[in-house]
């Protein structure tokens, strides 16, 4: 593996590790909705 590569990778994770924690948001967000969702008024 050469530099660019190593570089490539480095940023590909990066973006991964963000991807995961914007899945992570929208998950206890659409959790929150339903809990709201479900009690009665």
């Amino acid at each position: 593996m050469d530099v660019s590569e190593a570089k490539r990778l480095k940023g590909l994770e990066r973006e991964n590790a963000e991807l995961k924690k914007m899945v992570a948001d929208q998950a206890l967000d659409i959790r929150m909705l339903k809990d709201v969702n479900s009690r009665k008024w």
